[in-house]
């Protein structure tokens, strides 16, 4: 195993940067294909997103393996390193494995614990599978990476709580109607917080998506993403006693919404609760609106108390997570290290088998005619002698497999008992 791993991410480098050095999605295979040409690199795959770029690899036991991967990028984008280098950073063998385990795991995302990265990985691996790019190493590593972020997920609740003013906008409505089946939202204004939050509202089972806007048409546009209805832009009082879910973000420069507003709603809706969100700065809706029973207002710094929360219960729970992180990197060395021994352990003892076998042959022609007991009772002797004589290497090369493997020292191994490569 000799795993490389060169990128950049949100972390080291700005967007600017990050956009100079995208792979984009057509151009994979022939970027996988110039890898595997013009390097000495064996297996790779390709991640690039708007937050990371990586290139992971097993590569020829060569030192160079870094020098190959950053000489690719730069060759690829025609960037020069120098330009590149306060940006670029590179993981070799077990720190490859413990990034890549906590690159799938959201545990070095942007948003930490975002479930959009595991999917982005598996788009990877998958392209670079078709590529013919993957073989055992890198199937075993991304197979156990995926596991692993399963295992976070399922272990830890770094994933259960919103930290975005869309998921923070369900989450509330979520502890005000329990069941969001059923029920109707209306978008006041077009814009991509709206927009994202009808999305993420539409996902939890609201059954109608109602849209106002300033411009009609925008709203035809937008209604028809969610199968909802336009609301002609006069007529948004005839229709706003029919969201249980209120969603604005007009960039007015007054109120349009107030408490009288809130009681005509209620009384329209004979008590029933009606939940807005107020996202737009200046605000759309005047606080007042509170004080009418059963509407409930949160403006977009109630969000951000919530996003904050649930932040700082994700960071108590990666702690969690990068246990579990350690505890599998440590599983992957050990197989890591036993697969590496293998081929010589498989490789001693086929030698040696042919060579009781080939000297086997030669003295039945001396021996002459023999019994089938007989035949027996040699064959068993002579296997006992090689496995015998074959014990304390094979004994030496697992135990070579439970630290860090020293290639030499198997090299050895191999040179006494005259085996080649």
């Amino acid at each position: 195993m000799n795993l490389v791993l060169v990128g950049l991410s949100h972390k080291t480098a700005p967007v600017h940067i990050r956009e100079r050095l995208h792979f984009p999605e057509p151009q994979l295979p022939q970027a996988l294909e110039l890898l595997r040409t013009r390097y000495e690199v064996r297996e790779s795959m390709i991640l690039s997103t708007c937050n990371r770029v990586e290139v992971l690899a097993q590569t020829a036991e060569s030192p160079d393996g870094v020098h190959q991967l950053r000489d690719f990028i730069c060759s690829f984008h025609k960037v020069p390193y120098d330009s590149l280098r306060d940006f670029l950073y590179d993981f070799t063998q077990l720190d490859a494995v413990r990034h890549v385990f906590r690159v799938a795991a959201s545990l070095d995302s942007m948003v930490l614990g975002e479930p959009q990265i595991l999917g982005q990985v598996k788009t990877a691996f998958t392209t670079a599978q078709n590529a013919g790019a993957i073989g055992a190493t890198l199937s075993q590593l991304m197979n156990r990476a995926f596991f692993v972020a399963k295992r976070v997920r399922s272990e830890t609740t770094i994933a259960s709580s919103a930290v975005s003013i869309s998921y923070a906008a369900v989450e509330l409505a979520k502890k005000i109607f329990n069941d969001l089946k059923g029920k109707t939202v209306m978008i006041l204004g077009a814009g991509k917080m709206s927009e994202l939050a009808a999305k993420h509202l539409s996902g939890a089972g609201v059954s109608k998506v109602l849209v106002w806007n300033r411009t009609y048409q925008r709203a035809v546009e937008l209604a028809e993403l969610f199968k909802g209805e336009a609301i002609q832009t006069e007529d948004l009082f005839r229709h706003i006693e029919r969201a249980d879910i209120i969603i604005s973000s007009t960039g007015s420069p007054a109120f349009i919404l107030n408490k009288a507003d809130g009681e005509r709603m209620i009384h329209l809706r004979k008590n029933r609760p009606v939940f807005i969100i107020d996202i737009a700065v200046p605000r759309d809706v005047d606080p007042e609106i509170n004080k009418v029973n059963n509407v409930f207002l949160y403006d977009i710094d109630d969000l951000r108390n919530v996003i904050d929360a649930n932040l700082r219960q994700r960071q108590r729970e990666a702690q969690s997570a990068e246990e579990i992180v350690r505890q599998e990197v440590d599983l992957f060395l050990e197989y890591a290290r036993a697969r590496d021994a293998t081929p010589a352990i498989v490789m001693l003892r086929e030698h040696w088998e042919a060579v009781r076998k080939e000297e086997l042959a030669r003295s039945r022609k001396r021996l002459g005619s023999l019994t089938s007991e007989q035949e027996a009772v040699i064959e068993s002797l002579t296997q006992s002698l090689v496995n015998k004589m074959l014990h304390q290497p094979i004994s030496e090369l697992k135990r070579l497999s439970r630290q860090t493997l020293n290639p030499d020292e198997v090299a050895i191994i191999k040179r006494i008992f005259g085996l080649k490569d």
